[in-house]
């Protein structure tokens, strides 16, 4: 049986263990206490952020997804935020056989920026989803238009071959802003074992 010192000096180092990600979080947000009783975390100026910092589970489907985002901590200026996810999965929607892509996301954020735990779960939710390769590369771009209002979006979707044909897809909101440094999404276009 542990001593009273030994309990103690496990609970300090497990605080200890905790305060820098608990000092993270708080930097960002405020904790605010939602009418189901379940803490929820609030960002100034934005909706709660409900699900970093707690156990979320992906949504059914990418309708039901929620993509959160916080205000963006750099509004002043112009820069370029890229998400990259070397494993998106999605089903073909007349065989139900898995696709796989290669997902290249920069925007330039305007007053928001997206969350990455909500961004994750999002595109989590497509691994059920049965979407040809242009729909799910698009559709992705305007959720996250429409969540973050980003200045410039753009979106490089490299899919591996179905049927022997790899699709790239590619979408963006227009020209990026004028002097944005704008790297290459820096996937080479599928070669096989060529």
């Amino acid at each position: 049986m542990p001593t009273r010192s030994r309990t103690k000096k496990a609970k300090s180092t497990a605080r200890k263990k905790a305060a820098p990600k608990a000092a993270a979080l708080s930097a960002l947000r405020a904790i605010d206490s939602g009418k189901s009783g379940k803490s929820k975390v609030k960002t100034a100026g934005a909706a709660p952020l409900t699900q970093l910092g707690s156990a979320a589970a992906p949504a059914a489907s990418p309708e039901e997804a929620m993509l959160e985002t916080a205000p963006n901590p750099q509004a002043g200026e112009t820069y370029v935020a890229r998400f990259t996810a070397p494993e998106f999965t999605s089903l073909c929607p007349v065989t139900g056989q898995p696709d796989f892509a290669h997902l290249v996301i920069d925007y330039v954020p305007g007053k928001h920026i997206v969350e990455s735990k909500s961004l994750k779960l999002f595109l989590t939710s497509f691994r059920n989803h049965g979407a040809f390769h242009e729909d799910c590369t698009v559709y992705i771009a305007k959720r996250i238009i429409d969540a973050a209002k980003p200045k410039w979006l753009r979106i490089a979707g490299y899919w591996y071959p179905r049927g022997g044909i790899p699709i790239d897809v590619f979408y963006q909101t227009g020209e990026p802003p004028k002097g944005v440094w704008l790297p290459d999404p820096g996937v080479a276009p599928y070669r096989g074992r060529g």
